[in-house]
């Protein structure tokens, strides 16, 4: 980190404190992700991680959603937790084909909760560092109006950009429907600048094979062309580095 970052961290840390705060728990790299988010502006990142911390503690007392809490949305095996790319970011695929839009609108909340905070702890070395990233696949193959949920991909998306800046990589939506294409449009709507730059929609074999390079045939489903079996986010199991 070079010294203007080390600078705006250590200036972000009493701006915390100022507000009432501490930082004492979390590493440069997570404070960097706030920083980055807010494009540099001290008092702007420490107000958005303030109130981080105080969603966080009231949202998920337990640091963890349990999978008791959103067994309704685990039970339609719509999470695909797929093993690291080839930089390193855990990498997940949703299949919209699975996917109905929740009548339990708070265990819809908790389930992102739960499916980013597995996600990002999947590539922990051992402990967080702070700046894990993770890459979605969207699979939007077979879908139908009862699979079209609005709301529920832009709670997915603001969830990612309140909660958890700067921890997407890419997105990348596939077989887009034509009707899907109003819908996207709306999402769009509600995404920042920095979030739509993530986002790319495969059309074409280049986008394609672009796809296949950054995550790789490890992690890539076979059905995408790569080499791995699809593994449900409620089968993944997370490993310490010492197992």
């Amino acid at each position: 980190m070079d010294q203007n970052h080390e600078l705006a961290v250590a200036q972000m840390r009493m701006s915390v404190e100022k507000l009432g705060s501490s930082t004492e728990k979390y590493e440069d790299p997570t404070l960097m992700r706030f920083l980055i988010a807010r494009s540099m502006d001290v008092e702007k990142a420490a107000k958005m991680f303030v109130q981080w911390l105080q969603w966080r503690t009231s949202f998920v007392p337990l640091n963890y959603i349990p999978d008791s809490e959103v067994q309704d949305e685990l039970n339609s095996r719509k999470i695909y937790l797929q093993g690291q790319s080839t930089n390193g970011c855990p990498v997940i695929v949703v299949k919209i084909k699975n996917h109905v839009p929740a009548k339990d609108q708070l265990q819809f909340k908790k389930f992102v909760v739960h499916l980013l905070d597995k996600t990002i702890s999947s590539s922990f070395r051992g402990q967080e560092i702070g700046n894990e990233k993770l890459i979605a696949i969207l699979d939007l193959q077979q879908i139908g109006y009862r699979n079209i949920d609005t709301r529920g991909l832009i709670t997915g998306f603001q969830f990612l950009q309140s909660y958890y800046p700067e921890r997407l990589a890419k997105c990348y939506l596939l077989h887009m429907p034509q009707f899907f294409v109003a819908v996207w449009r709306v999402v769009s709507r509600f995404l920042e600048k920095a979030t739509l730059e993530k986002i790319v929609i495969v059309c074409n074999e280049e986008e394609r094979r672009a796809l296949m390079r950054i995550v790789g045939e490890e992690a890539l489903p076979e059905e995408y062309g790569g080499r791995a079996k699809l593994v449900a986010l409620q089968d993944f199991v997370i490993t310490s580095s010492d197992d």
